[in-house]
């Protein structure tokens, strides 16, 4: 079945997301209505700050990764400014042996960072699904085109008339569709409330003047729709772009500065809240290194946010723009509050207890943390001597050179899975024992 924007995504993972948060935007407006105030930008605005704290756990481990990174790079780049220049294998090795060591002392992950923004993703794609689509998640929007949609369809020449609808070419693969032509009942009103959910007012009035016999059911749908949509004077479902083109059309200077509102606040909002979000030092030891380019390009980033933010909110509908804007407000509070509670924090008792939970990990992979320090200082102390007889070993035929790479892993193979971490550590054992006897 094809795709329709009014229905629910179905994607494997969106679509179970997007149905879930519906379920929350649909209690949400149930809630406003019930009190007296069924309004879709109030609902967004409320929506956000629910799933801002649901998000809450999310957002302060990502805060917490942010604060230990800052501490850990000094040491990081002490282990890469050592290898600097070393590509042989060993010193490879030694360095990402080191290199894993400070991450478990932190008790951070390398993927830390990325694994929480693919948790986030989904999310916002859902999201947008969501506050793009009211009326497929909240059922009390849908019910607000019936029955004119149910009219309309009886009427003859009414399908050829909303495909004439600026809006309508999105949906063109749905007037196509089998099912559209085949007149399956939820298909057809799906369809049509597409088009009349993104019709413009200058729409609604020629569907009026084309279709005089639906006035009252046409104008009731408009009055109803106006209450849901309008937030602080803005419809919801138009584009500021949009609103400022039909301003532009009327001569309304007001509509005209209030539809860059929404563009305008998204900017400042974003940029209020890059600068309460904590900032790592871009400056490093070696300004070639890749850590540096990382953190100037999440500088860049920053600086362009703000600016990509005016611009997507001034081409989405209004209720994506209150959601950017809603979102970043909310963020700024929870990044004041964050701050106050990692600042509290003793970093250092939580770096001890972190390198208590590593040291226990290692052991119970039977891996000894003074094994793992002797692996990496074995492989800097014997880096030229295995250079030297890498000359030796050029001249054996390959048989010999078989031969040779099983005697000297058959021993700290043995009972470990080659490669592993029981291998290596058996591989430290074995040098250990050799340098005992000496």
């Amino acid at each position: 079945m094809s795709n329709i924007l009014l229905t629910q995504d179905t994607g494997k993972i969106i679509g179970p997301v997007a149905k879930l948060l519906g379920y929350i935007m649909e209690g949400i407006f149930y809630v406003i209505d019930k009190i007296g105030i069924p309004n879709i930008g109030l609902a967004i605005i409320l929506f956000t700050i629910v799933i801002y704290l649901l998000l809450m756990p999310l957002t302060i481990k990502q805060q917490k990764f942010s604060k230990l990174s800052a501490k850990m790079n000094p040491e990081l780049q002490a282990i890469q400014a050592k290898y600097k220049n070393k590509k042989d294998n060993d010193s490879m090795m030694a360095m990402n042996m080191e290199t894993k060591a400070v991450y478990a002392k932190y008790g951070v992950s390398p993927s830390g960072s990325c694994v929480q923004l693919l948790i986030q993703m989904p999310i916002l794609l859902a999201l947008y699904r969501v506050i793009y689509n009211v009326p497929a998640y909240v059922s009390k929007v849908k019910e607000a085109f019936f029955p004119l949609v149910d009219k309309l369809i009886a009427q003859e020449g009414s399908v050829e008339f909303i495909q004439n609808f600026s809006n309508a070419k999105m949906y063109a693969k749905q007037f196509e569709n089998e099912n559209f032509i085949g007149g399956v009942t939820s298909y057809v009103q799906n369809t049509f409330v597409d088009v009349l959910n993104k019709a413009s007012s200058a729409e609604w009035l020629s569907l009026k003047e084309n279709f005089s016999s639906l006035s009252a059911d046409i104008d009731s749908t408009v009055s109803l729709l106006d209450k849901y949509n309008n937030f602080l004077g803005l419809s919801m479902s138009n584009t500021p772009a949009f609103t400022f083109h039909e301003a532009r059309t009327t001569g309304s200077y007001v509509m005209m500065i209030a539809a860059f509102a929404i563009p305008v606040l998204a900017a400042v909002t974003q940029w209020i809240n890059v600068k309460l979000m904590p900032q790592q030092d871009t400056q490093s030891n070696n300004p070639n290194d890749q850590q540096n380019a990382m953190m100037q390009s999440m500088k860049t980033m920053n600086m362009v946010m703000p600016i990509m933010s005016a611009v997507l909110c001034y081409t989405l509908p209004a209720g994506m723009g209150l959601y950017w804007v809603a979102g970043a407000v909310v963020r700024s509070i929870q990044q004041v509050v964050i701050n106050k509670h990692i600042d509290k924090m003793d970093l250092d008792e939580l770096i001890k207890k972190n390198e208590e939970k590593a040291k226990k990990k290692m052991e119970k992979a039977g891996v000894r943390a003074n094994q793992m320090s002797a692996y990496a200082n074995m492989n800097t102390k014997n880096m030229n001597s295995m250079a030297s007889k890498a000359s030796t070993k050029s001249s054996m035929t390959q048989e010999e050179k078989e031969e040779l790479v099983r005697k000297s892993t058959e021993y700290y193979n043995k009972n470990a899975k080659p490669g592993s971490m029981m291998a290596k550590a058996n591989m430290v054992r074995q040098y250990n024992e050799k340098n005992n006897k000496k």
